[in-house]
């Protein structure tokens, strides 16, 4: 007998084999006699040779073969057939012939018929596809008529047994070769594949609509055209990136909810780019034309918003709406750069938050939904990165929707410029999900997969994709001229009708929904949006975005300067005890003895010295925020040990592997700690912690760089969302940047966390950026980013080498007393100084090293412990009581062209316009301009460190300003 692999029975018809198997175990006699023959074999002694061998793969299942699928029962059926007796008649040859080819017409139309659907509403001819394998299998010509009449084997296609060959070609091409194309045999969970082929087989890949579901989606596809149509004629010329050609979006995004939402969904958080997105605004969330029509006039008095605000394709807004079955959702769309998909991993941020606060863990009540474009979905790398997340412990939400909205052109792209693969959705079998494919045009076929993909999205807990297949009826804005590079493509478009148009002649010449009646909702939407335009034209509905309202009533933004001072300081019986708790572990707990040294039992001696380092000042004010019922949540390359290995957050018994994580024993009420590795990723891991900052304000949300300058690649995160948002779209966070920064000789890439970029951003007490130097500053710094009503991002230059320098050590006393210290002075006197040297970070150690070994009390040394917001009213009462000051400098071991000096120069100039006594100088010292932040070579780092030293303590500064 032929091996089992290499026969019919293999591959992806594993799923046709372990259904039959399943029906055989309800009734024998359903299933065909030769079938019946191979489940009923035995060894020899009694026992069934199949249904041993199934139930040893279902335990430990098989590997699979190159280019076969992971079914359960392929390793037991190919031990079963190898197994049999060599007398013994051969039942896969009894059913080859006409079945057998039966049987591959079936796998043929589940895996390949997504390459023969009709999914372009342009109805423009396919790339061709013979090179794929099976592909020809799904065409008419494969049987003959005589053939077709033929009884056959359905496979599960039909409720059916057996039935009539030409009808079940008709239904597999109705079902996979229609306005649906769907690729989910590449899945390797089988239980998830038989759910879908049930689904769509049963039905035909189609809803059964009542004419009041069709009057509903007709309605939907009325208001979208409508709202569009309206703009179009009445704004002419102005921008709004319409959904003109993709109006199915519309009643897709409702069906998801109300199947959602009988599904135990209470929140959905999109995220989208401009495309559709006022329309979107306007007929799902709910938010007035009245006041989208106000926004395109602008406000009234445009002075009182200077260098604020964003344009209205980007705003974000919420809403609370009743489905038609009556049940509540609250709807969020989140503001949005023109950076495309960069709010992706926001999303998934947002609605993590919402869930953990919510005690959401099956992850049905809060669902994410993120709206791409084709080009965007396939070009941009954030997409892969926040896809990756999905099944990450620290990052998953349940399932994500995504719906592409594939305008078949991206700006002035075509698809074959801007992607390597058939379809726009390849870069999504990276997981193992379905991907629908679906023309825009049949709107019924839109609703129906969308209604699917909410119910497998509820079930599962996995993402999904659908991709909207559309067009788009003018340019990529509606000032473009599409036809300067696609002309052919919108030559088509011209004359192509409307999805409602086509929609309601459809309904009409079905008998469903007359042709009057479709006039008559198209007229009712017209005459709503001609009021809203009156309303807005008498009175302006122009708003700013809603802010500081429910969790965020609490808190603040604005000047810095108003904020309250605040206590950070806390009990030394308090510190002591829990540096106590932080110290000692489980009975039992196998600790690797190289930490049992540096952490455990250095930290007992601690409590008997009262000499603090790095890692306990950060790890004590995690533990006494904790105790107060705040919630902290890090997350980072490495986390929970740290790059350094000081953190060491997470134990691991050497001997079992169990985890102990020390600082959950301070949780208190509805606080918890949450420390997680992420993935080696920035710009996704950033965005999802900024996201989950915005509803979480009562906590500490914090992101570690492995290396300060990895936060390169979340440069977008940081600039359009970190650093803009309260300025662009009055929202605040309270996120915390740890980014490791110091000159150790480690070279280009592991020296700079690029300061001069996050001063660059600083204006209007947007970011706060800080650079402190010992234990007792990052414990206070760390406490009053979440005791204080004030949020607002922090960027921390967080040390390397300063985390175990013995002269950067805090007194246990210092953390009990005090606050966070934005400017550390020098202890010499400042009658005498006629050198000031300002500085931020590890350089200040080795200055006054030197300074102190040259015993000159002339130079004082001052510690810019938070650069931005700059305390210039404490540096000025310092530099007035300085009468023989001559030299004001700034020193640091950043380039000239990097580091803090451009953003101090202005500052130094105004500190010494000042003064009224003789002339200061301004000066600089520190390394030459360089194009790389740091040399590669240890010994010229030294020697280039040691010329800074000697030029700001023995010869003053030569570069001048």
């Amino acid at each position: 007998m032929a091996n089992f692999q290499d026969t019919f029975l293999s591959g992806a018809n594993i799923d046709f084999i372990e259904g039959l198997y399943a029906r055989y175990l309800e009734d024998p006699a359903s299933v065909d006699a030769s079938w019946r023959e191979v489940f009923e074999r035995n060894d020899g002694a009694g026992r069934p040779i199949f249904s041993t061998k199934l139930l040893e793969a279902a335990a430990a299942p098989v590997a699979p073969a190159p280019g076969k699928t992971n079914g359960k029962a392929t390793a037991a059926l190919t031990q079963v057939v190898a197994q049999a007796p060599a007398a013994a008649p051969a039942p896969a040859q009894d059913i080859l012939g006409l079945q057998a080819k039966v049987d591959q017409t079936i796998t043929a139309f589940r895996l390949r018929g997504h390459l023969r659907a009709k999914l372009d509403p342009l109805d423009r001819p396919r790339p061709p596809l013979e090179h794929v394998a099976d592909v020809g299998m799904v065409d008419d010509g494969h049987f003959s008529a005589r053939e077709r009449e033929q009884l056959v084997e359905c496979n599960n296609v039909f409720p059916e047994q057996r039935v009539r060959l030409g009808d079940l070609l008709g239904r597999l091409h109705r079902t996979y070769t229609g306005g649906i194309g769907v690729e989910f045999m590449q899945m390797l969970d089988s239980g998830r594949r038989r759910w879908l082929m049930q689904r769509m087989e049963h039905s035909e890949n189609r809803t059964d609509f009542s004419v009041e579901d069709q009057r509903h989606i007709l309605t939907q596809l009325s208001y979208a055209e409508g709202f569009e149509h309206f703009l179009h004629t009445k704004y002419v010329g102005a921008k709004r990136f319409s959904l003109d050609g993709g109006e199915s979006l519309i009643p897709m995004l409702d069906a998801i909810t109300e199947v959602g939402t009988a599904m135990g969904l209470k929140e959905v958080v999109i995220g989208m780019a401009h495309r559709g997105r006022l329309n979107v605004l306007t007929n799902i969330l709910g938010k007035k034309p009245d006041q989208i029509f106000s926004e395109f006039d602008g406000p009234k008095d445009p002075k009182a918003y200077l260098g604020r605000g964003d344009v209205k394709y980007h705003m974000g807004f919420s809403s609370d709406r009743t489905t038609r079955q009556g049940r509540p959702v609250h709807l969020s769309l989140a503001f949005n750069p023109s950076h495309l998909e960069a709010v992706d991993p926001v999303v998934e941020g947002r609605v993590r938050a919402k869930q953990d606060r919510g005690g959401d863990t099956e992850r049905t009540g809060v669902m994410p939904l993120l709206i791409h474009g084709d080009a965007a979905f396939m070009g941009q790398g954030v997409v892969p990165e926040t896809l990756n997340l999905s099944g990450l412990k620290g990052y998953t939400t349940g399932g994500t929707v995504h719906i592409v909205i594939n305008n078949q052109v991206g700006f002035t792209t075509d698809p074959h410029d801007s992607r390597s693969s058939i379809y726009a959705t390849a870069i999504a079998q990276m997981l193992d999900i379905p991907i629908f494919h679906v023309n825009g045009d049949d709107p019924e076929a839109c609703v129906h997969v969308a209604r699917l993909m909410a119910e497998y999205r509820q079930t599962f807990k996995s993402d999904v994709v659908i991709d909207l297949i559309c067009y788009r009826r003018y340019g990529h804005n509606e000032g473009d001229e599409p036809s300067f590079t696609q002309p052919a493509m919108y030559d088509i478009i011209r004359k192509h009708p409307t999805v409602r148009t086509l929609y309601a002649a459809a309904l009409a010449e079905k008998g469903r929904i007359s042709a009057d009646e479709s006039e008559a909702i198209k007229q009712r939407c017209q005459q709503e949006f001609d009021a809203a335009l009156t309303r807005a034209r008498q009175e302006s509905q122009f708003k700013e975005p809603n802010a500081l309202e429910g969790l965020w009533k609490p808190y603040q933004g604005g000047a810095l300067k108003s904020a309250p001072r605040v206590s950070t300081a806390v009990a030394k019986d308090v510190l002591c005890d829990a540096l106590k708790k932080l110290s000692t572990l489980p009975e039992g707990f196998n600790v690797h003895r190289d930490v049992e040294r540096t952490v455990i039992k250095k930290r007992l001696g601690m409590l008997d010295s009262g000499d603090l380092q790095w890692s306990e000042g950060e790890s004590l004010a995690y533990a006494t925020l904790l105790a107060e019922g705040y919630n902290v949540r890090i997350s980072g390359q490495d986390a929970e040990r740290g790059t350094f290995s000081h953190r060491h957050a997470v134990l691991h018994d050497v001997q079992t592997g169990e985890e102990y994580v020390p600082l959950r024993q301070f949780v208190t009420g509805k606080g918890g700690f949450h420390i997680y590795n992420s993935a080696l990723s920035e710009m996704g891991v950033l965005g999802f912690e900024y996201g989950y900052s915005l509803d979480v304000p009562d906590g500490l949300t914090a992101w570690e760089a492995q290396f300060g300058d990895f936060a390169n690649g979340a440069q977008i995160i940081i600039d359009q969302f970190i650093a803009a948002a309260e300025s662009k779209w009055r929202r605040l966070s309270g996120i915390t940047l740890l980014l490791p920064h110091g000159y150790e000789g480690q070279g280009p890439e592991h020296s700079s966390a690029r300061l001069e970029r996050f001063l660059d951003l600083c204006a209007e007490d947007n970011i706060q950026v800080c650079y402190p130097t010992t234990p007792a500053q990052i414990f206070h710094l760390l406490r009053r980013q979440v005791v204080r009503p004030v949020r607002k991002p922090l960027v921390i230059m967080s040390p390397k080498s300063l985390l175990r320098r013995p002269e950067a050590t805090s007194k246990i006393e210092e953390l009990a007393t005090g606050t966070f210290q934005e400017v550390i002075l020098d202890k010499v006197a400042p009658e005498g100084v006629t050198r000031l040297l300002l500085c931020s970070g590890k350089v200040y150690y080795d200055l006054v090293k030197a300074r102190d070994e040259r015993k000159d009390d002339s130079i004082a040394i001052v510690r810019l412990e938070q650069l931005y917001p700059f305390a210039y009213d404490e540096l000025a009462g310092l530099v007035a009581k300085m009468p023989k000051l001559a030299e004001l400098l700034w020193v640091q071991e950043e380039p000239r062209n990097a580091g803090g000096w451009h953003f101090m120069f202005p500052r130094l100039h105004d500190l010494a316009s000042t003064r009224s006594q003789q002339p200061v100088k301004i000066g600089y010292i520190g390394r030459a301009e360089a194009a790389s932040p740091a040399t590669g070579f240890p010994k010229t780092h030294e020697y280039e460190q040691q010329l800074i030293i000697e030029e700001a303590i023995f010869r003053g500064t030569k570069n001048g300003r």
